[in-house]
């Protein structure tokens, strides 16, 4: 029976997508489980899947450690400093790339677009040694200068305002009202579905990244949370479960924050696709 048919292809798929999620989600589970384990625990053969009697005892010593709480502060502030920037640059280019008429306007986006091949790794050199001549080495500034507009967050808000009705933003024009004005007051609220989007990709990203705030940041004060991690398995390279209980710590704000604004990040998604 057709009927059949069809309803045993649809169990067999989500079969599959159970399996996959399952084994994507299966190394967080043993983070998180590891992370309760009492010290030593998990460095037995074979290694045990669940606490043999779950324990805070890692979580304690680690927020015991002195500077904590800073490098928490400091990973927070520039990530959100740098979504802020981010939104403020990317909206206003890839309005302007979307609706506003300049000299080369097609051509210069179409280079911004194929500079998405290149490596981000190859600029790190340059850039840095133009950081270091502009003294911005060791400061939140520097961290923060290569983050403000993106090729990707250009692309995704430039998609979202070309389906921005022309006719709307003469009517204003004609109303007399500036271009300031009308980005301010329509262009952005009917940005917002792309915004989120931007928002929430820009400060995983930001609170993730390692590699250029190991590289710019020289003083420990200034260290993001991922870098004192980095420090803290050097010091601890045996204790597992101390590890695994700064990984969860690291991991458990971005992860609650994808999961909340999960509905506007796919609505974002969405609406720059279907056009």
């Amino acid at each position: 029976m057709p009927g059949h048919g069809t309803a045993g292809q649809g169990i067999a798929v989500h079969g599959l997508l159970l399996l996959i999620a399952l084994f994507a989600l299966s190394p967080l589970v043993w983070m998180l489980s590891v992370s309760f384990m009492a010290p030593g625990e998990a460095s037995t053969v074979p290694p045990p899947l669940l606490p043999a009697q779950a324990t805070l005892h890692n979580y304690r010593e680690l927020f015991a450690l002195e500077g904590l709480w800073r490098y928490i502060a400091n990973s927070v502030l520039l990530a959100s400093a740098s979504t802020l920037l981010s939104l403020a640059f990317n909206s206003a280019a890839g309005y302007a790339f979307a609706k506003l008429a300049f000299a080369g306007k097609e051509r210069i986006f179409q280079l911004l677009v194929s500079a998405l091949v290149i490596p981000g790794q190859v600029a790190m050199l340059p850039l840095f040694l133009l950081l270091k001549n502009m003294g911005l080495v060791n400061t939140y500034l520097g961290v923060l200068i290569p983050g403000m507009a993106s090729i990707f967050g250009i692309f995704l808000i430039r998609r979202q305002a070309e389906t921005i009705p022309d006719e709307l933003l003469e009517a204003a024009r004609i109303d007399g009202a500036g271009e300031f004005y009308i980005f301010r007051r329509i262009v952005l609220p009917l940005l917002r579905p792309a915004l989120a989007t931007l928002a929430v990709l820009t400060f995983l990203g930001s609170w993730n990244d390692f590699m250029w705030p190991l590289i710019v940041l020289t003083g420990d004060r200034l260290h993001t949370l991922p870098l004192a991690l980095a420090s803290l398995s050097r010091e601890h390279v045996q204790d597992s479960e101390l590890m695994m209980a700064g990984a969860v710590v690291t991991v458990a704000p971005v992860l609650l924050l994808f999961l909340c604004t999960q509905r506007f990040y796919v609505s974002g998604i969405l609406s720059g696709g279907v056009k």
